[in-house]
């Protein structure tokens, strides 16, 4: 097998988290990673806003290339933020005079939140409106998605029925089958789709690594991780307890998958296991720990332009300085200690 050209650019598969708003910083990873020439995304793996920007991009590829696709995500999340202009969920007078932005103190959200929390979706919204249902129709051409032959997508979405996940095939996908992978159950009734219902992927798989195993190329994932794996400090008051187990429930699924590629990866090292079989998967993070650490689980429903814009420089400056920093391991090992993530310092070889 011939060697690539050395300016050839590298493959590459991305694993999108979900996580409401926050998916503009994932906007902005995108943006970075489709402009520069040294990477090319052979497939997405998508949850919920993670699959809403793996689809957009995909209807972008297909209308104009790599540039088609920044243009189609930022009309995507420009519609996002007009659409939630008049939305009862705004920052508080106080909140943005101290340049925070958290939702949690607007009495919009804590109207919505003690509702979602006494009230079912079923009884609170029984017409199931979704105007992001309308917006992302009105943005993306599932036709053209569908057709798609330039970026491989794998969207998930849970069960409600038995709890597993299911992966949607890109050459059947539907606009429900996003919506599915978006459900909240707390706030939208369960998406139907051929005849089972189901919610957001999270809960299952935020997002699936196996499909890259089996249906891609190469060895390669970059995650864009937008749900903290480690909090700080242990939370004290009940909202931020919420939302610490929350952001543990949606990682469950990822660190399962990572352990056990990690734990296939040291047997392959050590010959344990055959390599025509098994591949060595190479894992790399795109994240911001410190700018994420001021937002809290409220700032996830905050859509307001200003917002989106800081999320997507974030999503810029992290994939910047993640591709300075590790192009050069990209298909030769992995930029992220396993090890370190999965089971602490105190458990690292010595």
């Amino acid at each position: 097998m011939p060697s690539p050209h050395p300016d050839a650019p590298k493959k590459v598969n991305l694993a999108l988290q979900g996580g409401g708003a926050h998916g503009a910083f994932t906007w902005g990873v995108l943006d970075c990673l489709l402009e520069s020439k040294k990477i090319h995304i052979e497939a997405i793996s998508g949850t919920s806003a993670g699959a809403m920007n793996a689809v957009v991009a995909a209807d972008g590829l297909m209308t104009g290339g790599r540039q088609g696709a920044r243009d189609a995500l930022r009309r995507f999340w420009t519609a996002v933020s007009r659409s939630a202009v008049f939305s009862p969920i705004q920052r508080t007078p106080s909140t943005r005079l101290r340049g925070a932005w958290n939702v949690d103190d607007s009495p919009g959200y804590i109207f919505f939140d003690l509702f979602s929390r006494l009230t079912s979706p079923y009884q609170l919204n029984p017409l199931r409106f979704n105007p992001l249902r309308d917006l992302l129709v009105a943005q993306v051409d599932f036709e053209r998605v569908r057709s798609c032959d330039r970026v491989k997508l794998f969207i998930s979405a849970t069960s409600v029925q038995n709890g597993q996940v299911k992966v949607f095939d890109r050459r059947n996908l539907t606009a429900d089958m996003v919506m599915a992978s978006a459900c909240l159950p707390h706030v939208f009734q369960a998406v139907t789709v051929d005849g089972e219902d189901y919610w957001d992927g999270g809960y299952a798989g935020n997002p699936v690594l196996y499909p890259f195993a089996y249906r891609t190329e190469t060895r390669d994932i970059v995650i864009v991780q937008i749900n903290p794996l480690a909090c700080q400090k242990t939370p004290t008051d009940a909202r931020e307890i919420l939302d610490r187990v929350n952001e543990i429930t949606f990682n469950a699924s990822l660190l399962s998958e990572l352990r056990a590629i990690e734990f296939v990866g040291r047997l392959l090292d050590q010959d344990a296991l055959d390599p025509e079989r098994y591949h060595k998967m190479l894992i790399h993070i795109i994240d911001d720990p410190e700018g994420f650490a001021p937002l809290n689980a409220s700032s996830k429903m905050n859509a307001e332009e200003a917002f989106l814009e800081h999320l997507f420089d974030m999503g810029r400056r992290a994939a910047g300085g993640w591709l300075e920093k590790n192009f050069d391991r990209i298909g030769r090992e992995s930029s992220v200690d396993l090890r370190s993530i999965l089971h602490g310092c105190a458990d690292k070889p010595q």
